[in-house]
């Protein structure tokens, strides 16, 4: 099913599937004062869909990870102002301001970069014992 044999492939993957959550962020970031003439054209935030990948020996090791299997637009209705003179102005006088929370994807980014942190801090905890180990015989 998986191809999941250590810690540094659950690491990997949980490295690999938080970087694509920050991507997200940055494009929600990115756009998030962008406007539109229209609801439909306005931009709507993207979110990164994680599924839990098992090991094959997941009861034999108790490995687990996570890849990001996707990434959907949220379906959050744009904020409608009346700006008349605007140039993207509706022929009612409304512009769409993209339907991006920044509070929200501060904090998103913040958690996913702290569980990007927290994985490497397991490598590296990892990799120092594996070198006592190698040392404990010389």
């Amino acid at each position: 099913m998986s191809s999941i044999k250590n810690i540094f492939d659950v690491s990997g993957r949980a490295m690999a599937a938080q970087m694509i959550r920050l991507n997200t962020v940055a494009s929600n970031l990115a756009n998030s004062n962008n406007i539109a003439s229209t609801s439909e054209e306005a931009y709507r935030p993207l979110k990164p869909i994680f599924k839990t990948i098992y090991s094959d020996k997941l009861h034999d090791n108790g490995i687990a990870s996570v890849d990001a299997i996707n990434v959907r637009e949220l379906n959050r209705e744009p904020e409608k102002v009346y700006m008349p003179d605007h140039p993207k102005a509706n022929e009612d006088g409304y512009i769409f301001n993209a339907a991006v929370n920044i509070e929200e994807e501060m904090v998103e980014m913040l958690e996913a970069s702290r569980q990007y942190q927290n994985n490497i801090e397991v490598i590296s905890t990892l990799r120092a014992l594996m070198i006592r180990t190698i040392n404990l015989g010389k």
